[in-house]
């Protein structure tokens, strides 16, 4: 776990294990989606195809992995007496061309995003003079505002394995992109109970 400071509010950065993205994906390939399961209603997006993961199975197969990465990121921050973190929820987001998800906040204390899919040349912008400019399909993490000496923008280009977690309130966007392929990712909201 690295902590990276862009501005204000830290965001962690970590790889995912190889078990822990085979068992999500296997999951989500053979998840048919359901009134039940169907996550997009609640969420920000305009994507097609957002999953909820039962927390049986978050405690099962994922739990022990996405605990140890945020007790790293606390402990770089240096906070301590914690009691325990409790994941509120998870979802897998299946993003295909030309959607994207816009500026938005989560609940809970600590909020993640891990990368299970992301397509060759999602980057690529047939439309740019400036080639260094590549947002297609990248994520912005936002905050303040933009002043001599401040950022307020941070982008980050995913890569299959990437784990960022960061503070709930960190406002954050998942640009489109131009190709016929899916970006898989899943995404979950934590609450940090602390000792007394």
């Amino acid at each position: 776990m690295k902590n990276i400071k862009p501005f204000g509010p830290s965001i962690g950065k970590a790889k995912i294990s190889k078990k822990f993205l085979d068992i999500l994906n296997q999951e989500i390939e053979n998840k048919v989606v359901t009134k039940n399961n169907d996550y997009s209603h609640k969420l920000a997006s305009q994507i097609k195809k957002e999953v909820k993961i039962s927390n049986n199975f978050i405690r099962k197969n994922l739990e022990k992995e996405i605990k140890k990465n945020i007790k790293n990121f606390l402990k770089n921050e240096k906070i301590k007496k914690v009691k325990d973190i409790k994941i509120l929820n998870l979802w897998v987001v299946s993003q295909f061309k030309n959607e994207y998800n816009p500026i938005h906040y989560h609940d809970g204390d600590l909020s993640g995003v891990g990368y299970l899919k992301v397509p060759k040349n999602m980057t690529k912008n047939k439309f740019l003079k400036n080639k260094k400019d590549k947002t297609n399909g990248t994520i912005d993490f936002i905050n303040g505002q933009r002043a001599f000496l401040s950022k307020s923008i941070f982008n980050i280009v995913p890569k299959k394995g990437d784990l960022l977690i960061f503070p709930n309130y960190l406002m954050h966007t998942a640009y489109p992109f131009n190709i016929n392929s899916e970006r898989r990712s899943f995404s979950f909201n934590a609450k940090i109970i602390f000792q007394k």
